[in-house]
């Protein structure tokens, strides 16, 4: 009898557990991966998340990937997207996938397209898009815009703007915040003398690298961008840098300059004038920008400030005669209530006598 109270006990126990569980997972809302189940007239079919990381997207901090396949009726893409540590983060990675033939889109503003695929940096997320001509521009800007939702919205790294515009090869631009990410810009440009900079370069102290190819008729370059957080540390690592310049590149005509904290690198120019005009587009610039409320100060009329001088002044002299009535009526009835015993005590009083009599003045006699 003991033995079936205890069966039924336990029963009832593992019943309570288990509508408990149901309900939690019930009460917890759904994950939210990086790429939609539909947008559009498109539907996942199948995705594989066990992809092995590349060291850029290690070093990007990628938090999720996911490599989908969607359809619409008879046509099919597949999707690519990542999400990163943050919008820098992923700024690396969109640079370091751009391709030469890649050209801007009306999808969103950081986007770049070609025959291959359409390749998109929404702030902390980064999706390409295979085969791209198979889905209408509406689609694609649906599927950005619900994307976008669940990014975070930083500002992207301000050394971008640094680059000139002038001459500058399309989709040749990379950012880098490691050794990982400057390593797969040399390899890209074909430039291993970038690849020898990379261990220079100080990224554990808070170094970003930006760099591009330049091209202007016969002449050409790149030019390699490098800003830390102070100027000493610029300093520090510029004879890092020039010492493994001087080993790597200093027969192509290399040279490197500091301008406060950014360290500016001409790799391999066909003329020393191409370099020296190059560096010279440089735009670092220390910008100060005020994002809270302002408002425009005004003086108020004469009038008004007259007014309210005799105002404050008047309220002043009425407090001072009313402090001074109300405390020499408080003097008055002390000295009748105690007299000799708070104000005037014979003993704290000092007459000036003039000697014309023999007598000592008793300060008890002027009262």
């Amino acid at each position: 009898m003991v033995g079936m109270r205890r069966q039924l006990l336990l029963a009832c126990l593992s019943a309570l557990l288990s509508a408990a569980n149901t309900s939690a997972q019930q009460s917890k809302p759904a994950q939210q991966h990086v790429l939609p189940d539909t947008f559009g007239n498109w539907h996942v079919v199948g995705c594989d998340v066990d992809l092995q990381k590349p060291a850029l997207s290690q070093e990007a901090g990628e938090r999720e990937f996911r490599q989908c396949q969607f359809t619409s009726g008879k046509q099919t893409v597949t999707i690519l997207a990542g999400k990163y540590r943050d919008p820098s983060s992923s700024y690396e990675v969109y640079t370091s996938l751009l391709r030469p033939a890649m050209q801007a889109s009306t999808v969103g503003r950081f986007t770049a397209v070609d025959g291959w695929g359409l390749i998109a940096l929404v702030g902390d997320i980064v999706f390409e898009v295979r085969q791209p001509r198979n889905i209408s521009t509406k689609d694609l800007q649906e599927l950005a815009s619900i994307v976008a939702a669940q990014s975070a919205k930083t500002p992207l790294p301000p050394i971008r703007e640094y680059l000139p515009k002038e001459d500058l090869v399309n989709a040749t631009q990379r950012y880098a915040l490691g050794v990982a990410a400057l390593r797969a810009a040399a390899e890209s440009m074909g430039k291993p003398e970038i690849a020898a900079l990379a261990n220079a370069a100080g990224f554990a102290q808070g170094a970003e690298a930006m760099l591009a190819q330049y091209r202007r008729g016969r002449d050409s370059g790149v030019l390699l961008l490098l800003d830390y957080p102070t100027p000493q540390l610029a300093e520090l690592h510029l004879r890092h840098l020039e010492a493994a310049l001087a080993e790597a590149a200093n027969k192509s005509g290399s040279t490197i300059e500091r301008k406060g904290s950014l360290l500016t690198i001409v790799i391999a120019p066909s003329s020393q004038a191409f370099g020296e005009n190059l560096r010279a587009a440089v735009t670092h610039e220390t910008q100060v920008t005020w994002n809270e409320p302002s408002q425009t100060a005004t003086d108020p009329p004469w009038a008004l400030v007259l007014y309210r001088i005799f105002v404050g002044t008047g309220v002043f002299m009425v407090m001072a005669v009313a402090f001074g009535v109300a405390f020499g009526g408080f003097r008055i009835f002390i000295k009748k209530l105690l007299p000799g015993k708070v104000f005037d005590r014979p003993e704290q009083m000092e007459v000036l006598q003039l000697g014309l009599s023999g007598h000592k003045i008793d300060t008890r006699d002027l009262y």
